[in-house]
């Protein structure tokens, strides 16, 4: 899979090759996308500790979407 620039939408192509990569279960391509996202969390929560004040401005990452 291609990567996307941050605020793309996911394509039907992508949404497609995502399953075929898991041979058809939806159920194992939903934990891995989930497992990543957990992944992609703990990342972040480690940037943030890693981060000054000062270096970002105040601005503090968001765990969820607004």
């Amino acid at each position: 899979m291609r990567e996307q620039p941050v605020g793309d939408a996911v394509e039907d192509d992508e949404r497609a090759k995502v399953i075929a990569y898991h041979r058809g279960d939806t159920g194992a391509a939903i934990d891995t996308l989930l497992e990543d996202i957990r992944h992609l969390r703990r990342q972040l929560t480690l940037a943030e500790g890693a981060m000054s004040r000062g270096m970002t401005r105040g601005w503090r990452p968001s765990y969820d979407r607004d």
